[in-house]
């Protein structure tokens, strides 16, 4: 990795720092996962192109794989960076089938009617919900039938459901467990489909613990 991916002070951020709702933001926190959208989406001068991906193929990755470096935003794709697995599935990424294998393996056999599915097909699908007119799709559900992983819009803001509570989300982390009535109606971010496969069994993979925003 370069500097400019490790939040190391004196360096200034990239734009590559990926939230629930999709969208790309320059801050320190690195967050503890990797991904791309399909390409190249930045310049020579790294800055971001005004596109925010180059195909259907969104995928959350590790940071780290068979020792592989890269210099990122030099040449090749863009990476982008996100807290963990439940903010990239909230963004409309799903698992890499080169660095986590196993885990798309679980996250296929648990998305929808996936019989005779491969990656291909699980990214049409994704794309049609995750976006509205090239816009972030939100689609509302009762609160208490989201599965954890799960993120919803409370406030404005972005929220995890996690053992039949909500934790504000932040670059840096999750806040205090927030409890709510089951019974309300909200909007969600992260794709049905992709909750279908929380539901049905999927773990991702969270946050180191003891990252929490004040």
């Amino acid at each position: 990795m370069s500097p400019d991916a490790t939040g190391q002070p004196g360096f200034r951020p990239l734009q590559n720092r990926v939230d629930p709702f999709g969208e790309f933001h320059a801050v320190v926190a690195r967050g503890a996962m990797m991904g791309n959208r399909g390409g190249r989406i930045h310049r020579d001068d790294r800055t971001l192109h005004p596109r925010r991906w180059t195909s259907k193929r969104w995928i959350v990755c590790v940071c780290e794989f068979k020792g592989r470096w890269r210099e990122v935003w030099g040449r090749g794709y863009t990476e982008l960076f996100f807290l963990d697995e439940p903010t990239a599935l909230a963004a409309g990424h799903r698992p890499c089938f080169e660095c986590r294998r196993e885990a798309a393996k679980a996250f296929l056999a648990a998305f929808p009617d996936s019989a005779g599915f491969g990656a291909d097909a699980i990214d049409d699908v994704l794309h049609r919900e995750r976006l509205n007119n090239g816009q972030k799709r939100l689609w509302r559900s009762q609160l208490g039938a989201l599965p954890d992983g799960a993120m919803i819009v409370w406030e404005g803001q972005a929220h995890a459901v996690r053992g039949g509570r909500l934790a504000r989300w932040g670059f840096e982390g999750y806040g205090a467990p927030l409890a709510l009535s089951s019974g309300i109606d909200v909007d969600v971010l992260t794709p049905p489909s992709t909750v279908a496969a929380l539901a049905t069994g999927y773990q991702p993979q969270w946050s180191p613990p003891g990252e929490a925003t004040p």
